[in-house]
């Protein structure tokens, strides 16, 4: 292996920044280029300095020769999961097979450990032909390779825009049928005052109410401050909200699913969460909210061009409402999963 030198970024080291980015974009881009997803320069760069009351970042480049070569970093959660925390390597593809990944996993684990951590948990995403468990694709036999399990398998999907009025008209009429008594409310940007309480609420239960699998995660706490917090990251960020919730006759948020554009991706937007509370489930209001939020996109911006999501494969119901609304299978992501050994005692 080449000798690879570890260094911390400082976030407000804009050069630093610029060349940690390089090397995850070049990465997350290799052999994916048509649906790579990679968050763009100047949304990592607010995230990294973002320091809110709910999660602290670190990353990491490793160099070669001078040159950054790999890069790391970390999420950490601290008002909740605070056992757990995310983990992101990256190697340049020219420099791949070189061991210069695995030096760096190992860097970051003990960079984890040293905070508390004792379960990780890795994104890895490979070709839609390789199957659920990405059998013979690099990025999930390396994190087989570290010791990460997979615990659940996603699949990324695609959606053309615009979608038909009829279409639309046709599946909002087949939900009303059955949800009489909600009312339906989509709006852009932030969260109405009226309305955060309860989008928090659903928001939070979104970690353990969608399918886990074989995730050790406990819901999420997020506060009304925390979450006006989250907003500002997201506006400084670059990005817009798209959001629909529904109500009951009490006024209470019972669902919600919410869409993001990017000044920095023109023509792309996001499906972020969807969420039907428990006990108001068997309504169709998940086929409902998604169907309002899609109008609501595309009367406020008819250049978006298309919808990414993911959903479990597990997911079933999630999975029968987007291919409905026309989406289509395009790649697969892996989520994994590490519990670190105990150095006590």
């Amino acid at each position: 292996m080449s000798v690879l030198e570890i260094e911390s970024v400082d976030p407000y080291d804009d050069p630093a920044v610029d060349a940690w980015h390089g090397v995850y974009a070049a990465a997350e881009r290799f052999e994916r280029e048509e649906v790579a997803t990679p968050w763009q320069l100047e949304e990592m760069r607010v995230m990294l300095q973002a320091a809110g009351s709910r999660v602290a970042f670190a990353a990491w480049v490793g160099r070669v020769g001078g040159d950054v070569v790999a890069t790391g970093f970390l999420r950490m959660p601290l008002q909740d999961n605070v056992d757990r925390a995310e983990v992101a390597v990256h190697v340049r593809p020219e420099h791949r097979r070189r061991g210069l990944g695995r030096y760096l996993a190992e860097r970051l684990e003990m960079e984890a450990s040293a905070r508390g951590r004792s379960t990780l948990y890795a994104e890895v995403g490979w070709d839609v032909e390789g199957g659920s468990d990405g059998a013979a694709r690099p990025s999930a036999e390396f994190a087989r390779a570290m010791g990460y399990d997979l615990a659940l398998s996603d699949v990324q999907r695609e959606l053309d825009l615009p979608v038909g009025d009829d279409v639309l008209r046709a599946l909002a009429d087949e939900a009303a049928i059955q949800h009489e008594g909600y009312e339906l409310r989509s709006f852009a940007g932030a969260v109405p005052d009226d309305l955060v309480e309860g989008w928090t609420v659903l928001l939070g239960a979104l970690s353990t109410e969608a399918p886990t699998g074989d995730l050790d995660l406990e819901p999420e706490a997020i506060s009304v401050e925390a979450h006006r917090e989250a907003e500002d990251v997201v506006r400084r960020q670059g990005r817009s909200k798209y959001n629909t919730v529904a109500v009951d006759l009490r006024g209470a948020v019972v669902a919600y699913t919410d869409l993001a554009t990017t000044i920095h991706e023109p023509g792309r937007a996001y499906q972020w969460g969807t969420l039907v509370r428990r006990a108001d489930r068997g309504h169709r209001l998940g086929l409902a909210v998604k169907v309002a939020n899609l109008r609501l996109l595309q009367q406020e911006r008819p250049d978006i061009e298309r919808v990414i999501t993911w959903n479990a494969e597990s997911n079933s119901h999630m999975v029968e409402v987007n291919e409905r609304l026309g989406f289509r299978a395009v790649g697969r992501m892996g989520e994994f999963q590490k519990r670190l050994r105990s150095t006590v005692g």
